[in-house]
This record gives C-alpha cells, sequence and structure tokens, in this order.
C-alpha cells in the first residue's frame, strides 16, 4: 500500500518501475515502459537468477558496481507500518484482545476500523512503525486468539501522506 501522493503511484499500464531510497543519494525512481506480464516476469527472473549465481561463485560481472559487496538489509529488519485485516468475532472484549496482542510487543496501532456482520467483524488495522521480525510474531500469536477467526491480509505501508 502506498499513498496516492508517492511517485509509484502514478505508475499505469505498460510502464513499470523500481523506487529505492539510497542513503548518499535518497530517493531514486527508475521508470519505462515494460514488455508486458509473462516477457517482464521471464526477464526478471532471469536477472535474478544471473544475479544469484554470481553471487554464490564470489563472481563479479563488469556491469556490477563497487555497491555489489555491501550487505542488504534483511526484511525481518526492514521498518515500516503496516495493515493487518483480521475476521474476528463480534463480541465485547475482541479489540482488546487484538490490541493488548499489539500493546505486549511495543508496536503502536493509528488506526482502527472495525464492521460488523452479524456474529462476525471485519477489523483493519494499521500501525505505527514497526520491524517485520516483531510484527510476524504479532501475526502468529494473533492467529491463537481464539476470538480471531483469520488474519486474512498482512501488507506493508509505505512511508508519505495518505
Amino acid at each position: 500500500m502506498i499513498p496516492k501522493t508517492h511517485p509509484l503511484a502514478t505508475v499505469g499500464g505498460a510502464f513499470n518501475a523500481v523506487f529505492v531510497e539510497a542513503e548518499a543519494a535518497g530517493p531514486l525512481m527508475f521508470y519505462g515502459q515494460g514488455a508486458g506480464g509473462a516477457p517482464t516476469a521471464s526477464a526478471v527472473l532471469g536477472d535474478l537468477v544471473a544475479v544469484a549465481r554470481n553471487r554464490l561463485a564470489d563472481n563479479r560481472v563488469p556491469s556490477e558496481s563497487t555497491y555489489a559487496a555491501l550487505p542488504v538489509l534483511s526484511i525481518a529488519d526492514s521498518i515500516t507500518r503496516y495493515y493487518i485485516w483480521l475476521d474476528v468475532h463480534d463480541r465485547p472484549g475482541v479489540l482488546a484482545a487484538v490490541a493488548s496482542v499489539f500493546a505486549t510487543h511495543a508496536v503502536s496501532i493509528a488506526t482502527v476500523r472495525q464492521e460488523g456482520r452479524g456474529e462476525d467483524a471485519s477489523l483493519a488495522l494499521v500501525t505505527h512503525a514497526a520491524d517485520e521480525a516483531v510484527l510476524s510474531t504479532i501475526v502468529n500469536q494473533l492467529r491463537q486468539l481464539v476470538a480471531v477467526r483469520n488474519v486474512i491480509s498482512v501488507l506493508r505501508v509505505e512511508r508519505g501522506e495518505a
């Protein structure tokens, strides 16, 4: 999920984009026409396989820069906001039980929206910034709650204005 004001929100049709935030250069976006579904997927997968093979063999191809030796941030260490959509029982104490799991791990909830459907409800939450590893633990604990029927979706929410 990205805000409407984020540069990636303007990408559409047959265009592709990659948005990178670099410490030295700041935000960068690479944008251009793609080849379409299957050809693009095949080309990207081929590139990823080539990079993986070169890294495993500890080879550098001429197109790689000195940045290739820099460590890649583990997804578990990435910090962002999250949107979590839950299917829950609609009864007193459910929201408190869900919020308690977040509080136990010191993750603050920015917004909550609940819609009842008879004895069930849809509960959507957006967190403040949290790291992926902690959020993964929270989601696993939410799945164990009697009040939670299903964790329907977990999405990262990019920074920026909504």
